[in-house]
């Protein structure tokens, strides 16, 4: 089942814009720098949707916090990627990967809402947090990433790059 099809997406334009002055606004979390894959064994793919957990994998699913509610359930990962601008240009700053499973016959999932929200404040903090990933979820990533832009993943840390060898 190929759930991706024709939604192969981009990541967000860096902007150059920071105006954290106090007033009107001060406070708001900015995701303006922030994308998000949709990683599993057989791909990665980028999906904006996940931003608002209304990925292609997560709809029309009913997520449980118990796992064992969700024996048969396909493993996912949500990654989180905050990009932001260097001296050698853009590149990826941050990375984290939240687990989720999926069983899309019986439209039952798991996950933990807490450590996707927490994931994704680790990338916008511009840490690189992809334990528990297969070889196989590795490969995939690194190469949508370095598809995706050979610069920014030319300019991303060797952190990231070692955390995906």
């Amino acid at each position: 089942m190929d759930l991706f099809k024709g939604k192969q997406g981009g990541f967000n334009i860096v902007s150059n814009k920071n105006q954290v002055h106090g007033g009107y606004g001060a406070g708001i979390i900015d995701l303006g720098n922030v994308s998000s894959i949709i990683l599993s064994e057989d791909e990665a793919v980028v999906d904006v949707g996940a931003l608002h957990a209304k990925s292609a994998v997560e709809k029309g699913i009913k997520f449980s916090a118990n796992k064992e509610d969700v024996p048969n359930g396909k493993r996912y990962w949500l990654v989180w990627v905050a990009v932001d601008m260097g001296e050698n240009g853009a590149y990826y700053a941050g990375v984290t990967a939240c687990e989720m499973l999926v069983d899309r016959e019986a439209r039952r999932g798991w996950k933990i809402l807490a450590d996707h929200v927490n994931k994704m404040d680790y990338a916008m903090k511009r840490r690189y947090v992809l334990e528990g990933l297969s070889e196989k979820e590795k490969q995939n990533l690194r190469e949508l990433l370095e598809k995706h832009n050979e610069t920014m993943w030319k300019n991303a840390p060797d952190e990231l790059k070692e955390k995906l060898a």
